[in-house]
């Protein structure tokens, strides 16, 4: 596991009895940045849960820096959760902080450094996204694009070696999507991070990703480098990559037939 961050082996895992994972293998290798991809409720998020330990698996392997994470204690997993960073899709930042105490919120729980060090730290990571001069500013006072940079400046406070982006592009305009794809990549070359992409803007995910999984229905139906995932024939990839509605990723949930539930509820207004 020498170049690899994350290791996956054989995980199984369930959300009541909806089968969400059915025994899917993944790396996540050091100094890359990998997509997770697939149609919406097939577990991507969830799996950076697994990855964070929130989660734990049904069985199987999820393995970050060689630990099993399912076996840490509270406070070992607090110490591995140090070493990560994530961007969620809300942006998740505190409402009732400025934005300088928002990335210097894990910088005082994580750290021993005095004030002094941790303003320093603070504007370097505001430099980085290119929003020192709103340190000062509230979350609400910041636009949609402005609040995912700030949470992005507050995921890589702690110069973290795994960084997760849960949907990091969603509901931005084309400006700001353009900024934090760029901000994703060159961060990740800067400071020599490991990252994991969820997203469903495949255009945007796929120009920066090194290497992608796509994920449905429990499996990973399909992985390798976007060219490799562009250029295949499999139908159901070209379902996802096509965005087309028609194909093996069926529409419906699933469900009894039309018909019987009509019968059935006719059956019911009866009695």
């Amino acid at each position: 596991m020498q170049d690899d961050r994350v290791q996956v082996d054989n995980l199984y895992f369930n959300r009541g009895n909806k089968v969400i994972f059915s025994g899917i293998n993944l790396k996540l290798r050091k100094g890359k940045i990998t997509a997770l991809l697939g149609p919406s409720g097939t577990g991507k998020t969830t799996l950076l849960h697994l990855l964070g330990g929130q989660l734990q698996p049904l069985s199987g392997s999820v393995q970050v820096f060689g630990q099993e994470v399912a076996r840490l204690s509270r406070n070992e997993l607090f110490k591995l959760r140090s070493r990560m960073g994530v961007l969620f899709q809300s942006g998740a930042l505190f409402t009732d902080m400025s934005v300088f105490d928002n990335i210097a919120f894990p910088l005082r729980v994580h750290t021993p450094l005095p004030e002094s060090m941790i303003r320093d730290l603070v504007l370097i990571k505001l430099e980085a996204v290119g929003l020192r001069g709103a340190r000062d500013l509230m979350p609400i006072e910041l636009s949609g694009g402005m609040a995912r940079r700030v949470a992005l400046a507050r995921a890589i406070a702690l110069d973290p070696e795994l960084l997760m982006y849960d949907e990091p592009f969603a509901g931005q305009d084309p400006i700001s999507m353009g900024v934090l794809v760029q901000l994703v990549k060159r961060l990740n070359q800067a400071l020599g991070l490991t990252s994991v992409i969820v997203s469903h803007d495949l255009a945007e995910t796929l120009s920066i990703a090194d290497y992608a999984y796509i994920l449905a229905g429990g499996k990973i139906i399909a992985e390798g480098t976007p060219a490799e995932l562009e250029a295949s024939q499999q139908e159901n990839v070209r379902q996802f990559i096509g965005g087309l509605p028609d194909g093996p990723v069926a529409f419906n949930y699933p469900a009894a037939s039309f018909a019987d539930d009509l019968f059935a509820k006719k059956e019911v207004g009866h009695a």
